[in-house]
């Protein structure tokens, strides 16, 4: 009985999440805005991780980087936050996104093979939809995503995300 239980509860755990979840989060090493600094997946082991990948005039992506910034100050360096823009995003429309938003966390640059391996893109399913956010625990695995949704609005404006975070840090 013991065993169904638990059976049970990883089987919903796996029906929560996203449809990319629950595989090793894809490496990776990417430049910030000034091009000097890279940041790479390894960085953030023994960390919670979450990955946002956005664009500058996106509504919904502004409203994550607004939460991003409340989880970096309730969690401090036990969560890692890292936002992911791709072209035709500039290193001049980042800054001033950063400045306009008051963003602390780090913005990288992704050409794009980053983002296909962490949609599990293919020919002919190309879409990635902005904002997504990707959760990564400790042990480098993507343990739920998120596109925005009504459903998911909890996660974007915070009260969710950080339910979701507080399971990880358990």
């Amino acid at each position: 009985m013991r065993f169904f239980g638990l059976l049970l509860v990883c089987v919903l755990s796996l029906l929560a999440s996203g449809e990319l979840s629950n595989r090793r989060a894809p490496g990776f090493a990417l430049p910030d805005t000034n091009y000097k600094h890279m940041y790479d997946l390894q960085d953030y082991r023994g960390k919670v991780l979450l990955i946002d990948i956005m664009n500058t005039n996106c509504p919904h992506c502004m409203l994550l980087s607004t939460t991003l910034e409340n989880v970096k100050s309730k969690y401090g360096d036990k969560v890692g936050v890292l936002s992911v823009v791709l072209p035709p995003e500039t290193p001049e429309n980042v800054l001033k996104y950063i400045v306009t938003h008051k963003i602390t966390t780090p913005i990288v640059f992704d050409q794009g093979q980053m983002t296909i391996s962490y949609f599990k893109a293919r020919p002919g399913q190309g879409n990635i939809d902005v904002p997504h956010l990707f959760i990564i625990d400790r042990n480098g695995m993507i343990r739920n995503d998120f596109s925005y949704s009504e459903k998911d609005k909890g996660v974007f404006e915070g009260p969710r995300l950080f339910q979701e975070i507080d399971k990880l840090l358990k």
